[in-house]
């Protein structure tokens, strides 16, 4: 019984310590913003796609082409 005790002790104290590690946060946080920017930028180019001037959809165009040659320009 107190070796089971001792056992759950140890392996919630281990699993503690690893809730509180920060290694890769910065990671974690980086790709947060760029889908935070991304998500932002697709809603910009929804809403510009249902205005109904020709400024709006021209512009929604244009980020969507730029987005597209920029994604074709990268190499793995």
């Amino acid at each position: 019984m107190y070796r089971a005790m001792g056992w759950i002790h140890a392996e919630t104290e281990r699993f503690g310590r690893l809730l509180l590690d920060r290694r890769g946060q910065g990671t974690v946080e980086y790709v947060g913003l760029i889908l935070l920017v991304a998500l932002i930028m697709a809603g910009m180019v929804l809403a510009m796609k249902k205005v109904e001037t020709g400024e709006g959809g021209a512009l929604g165009k244009l980020i969507v082409g730029k987005i597209k040659d920029a994604i074709a320009q990268v190499h793995f």
